[in-house]
C-alpha cells in the first residue's frame, strides 16, 4: 500500500455543500447529511496544517437554464441569496476559505468548480499542486470538479466517504467513481488521512 503524504502544496475543495443539497433540500441529495461529519474531519486536517480550503457552491440566478422551468433538468435550487443557496449550517468552513461560486448567468451550466470560476489560476497562485476532492454529488459536481484539476494538471484525491451520489440511475455513483479513478484520481480512506501518511484504498 502506498503513502501519501500531506505537503504544503495540498488543497482541500469541498463541493456544494449546500442546503437546497442536503435532505429536506430542493434537489437533496439522499444521505448528504452523512458527509457532513467525515468533511469537517478533513477541513480540520487541512486548517491544522495551513493549507488551503476552498468551498464551492452553485450560485444561480431565478430563471437558470438548468431549472425545470427553462427547460432544463433539475428544480428550481441554490438561488443566489436564498436560504437554500447557503453552506449548510453544520459546515465548519473557516472564515478564511475561498468561496467559488458557479453558474451564476442565466445562460450556462457548470458541474464543476474549476469552470469559468478562474479556480486553477488561483490555485497556482497558491502554489498548489495537488488537491482532495469531496461533497456532493459524486456524479455530478465532484466527478466534473475531479476530471477538471486532473485536466488542469492537478494531482488528484478522492475521499470516497466524504462524498455522496444522486443516483437518478442505480449505480451512478459507483460508475462515477470508477471514472475518476481511471482518469488517474487517487481514492484515500478517510480513517487514515488523519495519520502522518494517506493510505491508498
Amino acid at each position: 500500500m502506498s503513502a501519501i503524504h500531506l505537503d504544503k502544496d495540498d488543497a482541500l475543495l469541498v463541493i456544494d455543500m449546500q442546503v437546497d443539497f442536503l435532505p429536506g433540500g430542493a434537489l437533496g441529495v439522499a444521505a448528504g447529511h452523512e458527509v457532513v461529519a467525515p468533511i469537517n474531519h478533513l477541513i480540520a486536517l487541512y486548517r491544522e496544517q495551513g493549507l488551503p480550503i476552498v468551498a464551492s457552491r452553485d450560485w444561480h440566478p431565478g430563471d437558470h437554464c438548468s431549472f425545470a422551468e427553462q427547460g432544463g433538468p433539475w428544480p428550481p435550487h441554490c438561488v443566489a441569496g436564498t436560504p437554500g443557496a447557503e453552506f449548510t449550517a453544520e459546515l465548519a468552513l473557516p472564515d478564511d476559505a475561498i468561496v467559488v461560486s458557479k453558474a451564476d448567468t442565466a445562460a450556462a451550466d457548470a458541474y464543476s468548480a474549476f469552470n469559468d470560476t478562474g479556480l486553477a489560476a488561483r490555485l497556482r497562485g497558491l502554489d498548489v499542486a495537488r488537491v482532495t476532492v469531496c461533497g456532493l454529488a459524486t456524479d455530478y459536481c465532484v466527478l466534473n470538479t475531479v476530471t477538471d484539476a486532473l485536466e488542469e494538471g492537478f494531482e488528484t484525491i478522492i475521499v470516497p466517504e466524504a462524498m455522496r451520489a444522486v443516483d437518478a440511475a442505480p449505480g451512478d455513483g459507483r460508475k462515477a467513481l470508477d471514472r475518476m479513478v481511471a482518469r488517474g484520481a487517487v481514492p484515500v480512506r478517510l480513517g487514515e488521512v488523519g495519520m502522518t501518511a494517506l493510505s491508498v484504498a
